[in-house]
Formats: structure tokens, sequence, C-alpha cells
């Protein structure tokens, strides 16, 4: 993760720029108009730049029916400097002459604001290919953005010049989602993207089919509208369907009749999926997908609750009356089982061992924090890390597989891991090496944390100021990539950002779906919020102009977030001094508990 980068200044009210107003570059142009930015065309033809102000407005309402925005203003101007002086992103759409594309960046890199964003719409080059004129530090903002025709179709895919700085794929990430269109990114440079290679594959073997005689058109169209279209088959399930085995069984008869190399089919899956035992659908490992979750059998009985009281609305508030509270399931009664607590904030239990952990912040801004564990009665207590080595630790989370415990270190602005016993204390993301101010130094506070093993990756928040809306959630995978480390890591990607405040959060796995909770100001704050993760741990796209759900409001500070998986239900706390139960799409909200003179934190459930 760069610790450099922001984005484009003042971007809402600056113009995106599309160079080309040919067939594609007017639709991108009135694709970015409809999510209400103001956009420039640039083209040399006088007549393909009215015909694309005319193709955008005779269609940004319909686009903007999907953004829910008020469309920009779009204009189409033969000078380039003209179109890209106060842009925050240009997007290039010119022919496809490696030449012209070269000269068009090298000439951009003069013309455009030094923050403004730079990408190709070409899929025929990588963005690689088209750099060799500009500078090393020009290099690190330029990108490829490609768009789909015809126009129903609302894919774009982005893909690193090899020297993109990551923060930027993930802020077009969300830019993209905000113009109502689905982002792909691609890991890595790649000639053709994704679905370019994937239709190469299919165009190159259909015509081999054609070419032999082994069919004709008509019959191929046929068999794919039956397969694929209407039967939905979709490619790598389909190999999880038939057995990966079965898979590289077949592929071997091919590669020998054809005399192929198998290092990209079958080397490749004997050793990234054979030999490790995941054979697809049939297989407890699973295979190309993770192996899914199976729903847990609801419980007739509601499970018990152990609560955190910071201890700061007591009758006789201190920095260390917190308290562990263990709360009857229908709320009513309570136990206090650990008094004298230094501002206890993140709590979670593991049934295996029947132990509890939980951090305690201390005071906030000195490195007196601390976690400790203790059998859930309270009894056994013992410290895994000791005040003096972190800062603010807040929520806490485990996986309990590999008997390692997640927390987040906010004014450390660090998420941390370590072994059950203490052990093996390690930095997993660490944004304290940027040069920022006091304020600035806000949005790099790491609140919440949640572990999801099945997919290889752990989510943490950065609240941002308070009732700030600059919010944000990320996710890195479980295991640091090598020669990388917790200052700068490349698999860093923002899943969200513009939040109001989030907080604590968790992954329900059966349903691959991400919950938080929202402290911001109303009325998207104080919530409980969810939506839905891909495979590649990133959210789908979202019906809702949000791009998430909000499923319960009218929280009095929101905190702790507890997922009761057996029962389909969610556990809530707020500062307020309020324990709350849902179902897991935020209806039938009870408040359980209420106490005056508690500020409840963290929650979990035995």
């Amino acid at each position: 993760m760069s610790s450099q980068w922001e984005p484009p200044c003042n971007y809402r009210s600056r113009t995106v720029a599309i160079l080309g107003a040919g067939v594609l570059g007017r639709r991108v142009g009135c694709i970015w108009a409809s999510a209400g930015f103001d956009v420039k065309i640039r083209d040399p033809s006088a007549q393909q730049r009215a015909d694309g102000v005319a193709y955008i407005k005779e269609n940004v309402q319909s686009y903007a029916a999907k953004t829910k925005q008020v469309p920009g203003s779009y204009e189409a101007v033969e000078d380039m400097k003209a179109a890209v002086e106060n842009a925050w992103l240009v997007i290039e759409a010119v022919p496809e002459k490696l030449q012209l594309k070269i000269a068009t960046f090298a000439e951009l890199e003069a013309l455009a604001p030094k923050d403004c964003i730079l990408a190709s719409n070409s899929s025929s080059y990588k963005s690689s290919e088209i750099i060799s004129e500009i500078s090393d530090s020009t290099k690190t903002r330029v990108l490829n953005m490609h768009y789909y025709m015809p126009p129903a179709c609302m894919i774009v895919e982005l893909m690193t010049d090899g020297h993109t700085t990551p923060e930027i794929i993930s802020f077009m990430v969300e830019r993209c989602k905000e113009a109502a269109t689905d982002p792909y990114v691609a890991r890595k440079e790649s000639t053709g993207f994704i679905f370019n290679r994937l239709w190469a594959a299919v165009k190159r073997e259909a015509l081999t089919i054609l070419a032999e005689g082994v069919s004709v058109p008509e019959e191929i169209d046929s068999m794919w509208a039956e397969l694929f279209l209407k039967g939905g088959s979709l490619p790598c399930q389909t190999m999880d369907n038939v057995g990966l085995d079965t898979v590289a069984f077949i592929e071997s008869h091919y590669i020998e009749e054809r005399g192929l190399s198998s290092e990209k089919t079958v080397d490749f899956l004997k050793a990234n999926y054979l030999d490790h035992g995941k054979l697809g659908t049939k297989s407890s490992n699973g295979g190309l997908y993770p192996a899914r979750v199976p729903a847990p059998t609801k419980s007739d009985s509601k499970p018990e609750i152990l609560v955190l009281d910071l201890g700061l609305s007591a009758v006789a508030p201190s920095m260390t009356s917190g308290e562990i509270l263990r709360v009857s399931a229908d709320g009513k009664q309570q136990k206090s089982i650990l008094k004298g607590q230094s501002l206890p904030d993140g709590i979670a239990v593991d049934s295996a061992s029947g132990r509890m952990f939980w951090t305690c912040m201390g005071i906030p801004g000195k490195s007196d924090g601390a976690v400790y564990s203790a059998n859930v009665d309270g009894t056994d207590i013992k410290t895994l890390v000791a005040p003096g080595s972190i800062n603010t630790p807040k929520q806490l989370a485990l996986d309990s597989e590999a008997r390692t415990v997640y927390f987040s270190d906010r004014e450390g602005c660090r998420v941390y891991r370590c072994a059950f016993d203490g052990s093996n204390l390690e930095v997993l993301i660490d944004n304290t090496g940027r040069d920022m101010s006091p304020a600035q130094l806000v949005s790099a506070w790491c609140v919440g944390v949640t572990v999801n093993p099945s997919q290889g990756k752990f989510y943490w928040t950065q609240k941002g100021p308070s009732k700030g809306g600059e919010g944000r959630i990320f996710c890195a995978n479980i295991a640091t990539p090598e020669g990388q480390s917790a200052t700068a890591r490349g698999d860093v990607q923002c899943v969200i950002a513009d939040l109001p405040e989030p907080i604590d959060l968790e992954v329900h796995e059966a349903t691959n779906t991400l919950y938080w909770t929202d402290r911001g100001e109303v009325p998207w704050g104080n919530s409980l919020n969810r939506a839905k993760l891909g495979e590649d741990g990133l959210l789908l796209p979202s019906s809702s102009p949000l791009g998430y759900e909000i499923i319960t409001r009218g929280l009095n500070e929101a905190i702790g977030l507890k997922l009761d998986s057996i029962n389909s239900q969610v556990y809530l706390t707020d500062l307020g001094g309020s324990i709350y139960r849902c179902d897991l799409d935020g209806k039938n909200k009870e408040k359980l508990h209420y106490e005056e003179h508690r500020a409840f934190t963290g929650i979990t459930i035995l």
C-alpha cells in the first residue's frame, strides 16, 4: 500500500476528459456524465464531436436512472489542452495504433494536471506498452480502463501498467461503482484483460471446429445458447462440478493428441489443487472455489452474552472501571465476571478451549494498551500482549483453526496478529510511515477487524474523523506477500470508501456477506450495514445507490457486533448502554438490555 498517494484534489468539481468521440468514447462520456461529473470529449473531427454530444444528450437521462445522480455537463472540443487542463481523470479512446497512443500519453503528461489519473481504454495493448515516453513518476498514475459494447454491458476492467499506485486501482473501483458500472480488476498485466482472453479461446476453438468440418455455425451457437445462456453454466464452477481430476485427465488427452504444453493446464492444476486434495465440489477441501461453509443447524435456545462495559458512564467513572459482564439470553439477568478493566473494547470466545480473549485500550495516545485471555468465568487470566508495546487495541477477532488472534490498534495505526498464547506478535498493516498532519492521521486509524479463513482474507475499518464521512473498509490476504512488509503490501484493497464512520465488522461465511456497525451521522450512520462479497473478497455490485444495504438504524453510538450464524441473528451494542438483537436482514430488532450507567463496546456469545 503506497504511503504517499492522495485522490486528485477537488476531483468532484473537476472534469472527466474522454479522448475520442467514437462509438465507445461517446458512451464512456455518457457513463461519467450520468454519475454527475462534468465531461469533456476531445476529437479532431467536427462530425464526431457533434455525434458524440448528440449521443450523450439523447441517452444521459436513461443512464442516470441507474446512478440516481443529476447528470453533469458535457461538451466536445477540438483542442487537447482545453479538454484536459482541469481534468481529474483522462480516458484515452483513440484509434488502436500503438505510436498514436504513445504520443498521446506523452502529450497528456505535459498538459494534464500532475495529480490527474491517466487511463487507456485499449484492450489490444497493455498500458505498459504505451508509457515509454513518460516519466517514472507519471507511470504510477496510469492504468487500463476497458469498457465493452454494446451499451447494455456495464462491465469495466481495470488493470495496472506495472507501476500503478495500488490505491488508484481501489479508488477507481469505487468511482466506477458510482457510475453504475461493474468493475473487475485484473490482478496483473495481461494482453486482452480477462474477458477478451476468454473470448479469444472460445473464438479460436470455434473456428477450429468449423475448419475441421466437425460442426456448422448454427449448431455451435445453438449449443452455446442451451448450455451457457439458458443453462447458466459458468466456466470455473463447471470445472469444480465436473471435478478437477477429471478436467486434468481430459486435458491430458488433448495435450497428447495436439502436442500442447501442459504447463498452464494440467501442471497448474496438479501443483495448486490436485496435490492438495482440492478436487472441486465433491471434495471437502474445495477446488477452484473454496469449500462452501455448510449452513449451521438452527438451535431452539438463544445463547448467553458476554459484553464489555467501557466504564466511562459509571456512577464513579475512571480509566479502570471497565467490566466484562455475562448477560442472560433474554437480557434480564447480568453478572460481572471481571472488574477493574482499563477501557475494554474487543472480545471473542474460542469455543474449543473455552477461553475468552479481550483488549483493553488503556489511555488513548499512550502505549499502555493490552490483550488478555481467561476462562469464560474470569479465572486463569493470562497476558498475551502486555502494556508498553501497543497503543489503543480495539476490536479483536479469532482464527480458531490457526489459533491466532487479530486486533486493530487505533492510535497505533496498525493491525496485529499473535498466537493464542501471545507469541509470534506480528504487524500485518502499518500506516505509521505516512507524512501526515494530526488531522490526516485520524484517517489512518485502524478500528474494527475480522478474519475470513475460508477466503484467506482479513478485513479492517479505518473510521476517519468522527462523523466525518471518510470511513473505509479494507481487506488483505492472511499471508503477507513474499518479500513485502506491513508498510507496503501490494495485496491491500479498499473494499468500500466514503462511509460515515465504520467501526466493528464480521463476515457471515455461509452467505459470504460482510456486516459492519457505523456510528457516523444519521441518516446513514448509527446503523447496521451489510454487503455481499464476491469470490475475490470485494463487494459485489449492489442495486443500492450506496453500494451496500443499511439494514437497521436508530443505534446510539453504535459499536459492538456479533453474528449468531446458528440462529441467523445479529447482536449489537452502543455506547448509550443498550444491547440489541435482530435478524440477519435487520428485521425483528429488539432491545434486550439497557442500563443508563453503562457504555457497551465489544460483544460475543456463548
